[in-house]
């Protein structure tokens, strides 16, 4: 049976491996990842707009992983609509950075549950082989947090060097043309970057466990037998 001590600490990295589960499942269910000012050039350009009129034609838009909603504003006033990525839009996007994201995000479910697995198997008691111990407990936590970190990688590069929110902007668009003003990373982005958090500290929380600290020992009072002691 491990000590109180470490069966506390990977009772605590198992409920944190859980909850990272909880958190990409959450994130990849909601249409959150992305939000953004989009600028109606072509109806702007018609009018020749200017400053305090612009504020006609910027719409908004935000979008997650499979759906998303604009709000469109070309001078006639909101056109609220929403749109799913599978299986339209994707062949719009780069198709396979999109699909990689699902993948790593996916993977790094699947690494979550089976840290979570190893660490209550840790907590109950001392598996006889290493990669079923602390060792194997490390693997999965890395491995977890590794495709994360690929998945939000991923994401902020299909945002910043693939123009991902201007071409979702423009899917479909056969008149207007809309430019991005604004964008901001959502919550459920920074879910995933909780995420990957968490399985760090879990990795954290295991090295400590393998800390062996030194036992207090209490010195024991040295008894003087003297010859009279003896006799009685």
């Amino acid at each position: 049976m491990p000590g109180c001590f470490k069966k506390t600490l990977f009772t605590l990295a198992s409920l944190i491996s859980f909850v990272s589960f909880i958190l990409i499942v959450v994130a990849m269910g909601t249409p959150k990842w992305m939000t953004g000012k989009i600028l109606c050039k072509t109806g702007a350009d018609l009018v020749n707009a200017t400053d305090p009129e612009l504020v006609k034609f910027i719409g908004e838009i935000y979008y997650g992983l499979f759906r998303g909603g604009k709000i469109r504003q070309c001078g006639l006033g909101g056109r609220r609509s929403k749109f799913t990525i599978f299986p339209h839009m994707v062949k719009k996007l780069n198709t396979g950075l999109h699909v990689m994201i699902i993948m790593f995000l996916c993977v790094a479910i699947f690494f979550s549950l089976v840290s979570f697995g190893f660490c209550i198997l840790n907590a109950i008691k001392v598996p006889y082989r290493a990669i079923n111990g602390p060792a194997g407990a490390c693997l999965w936590n890395f491995l977890a947090g590794g495709f994360v970190v690929l998945a939000v990688t991923s994401f902020m590069a299909a945002v910043k060097l693939h123009h991902l929110t201007e071409r979702i902007a423009n899917f479909r668009e056969n008149v207007f043309r809309f430019i991005i003003l604004e964008e901001r990373f959502e919550d459920c982005f920074w879910i995933c970057v909780a995420s990957a958090t968490a399985h760090a500290v879990n990795l954290l929380l295991i090295a400590i466990s393998g800390i062996h600290f030194p036992k207090i020992k209490t010195k024991t009072e040295e008894v003087n037998v003297t010859a009279e002691d003896i006799m009685y």
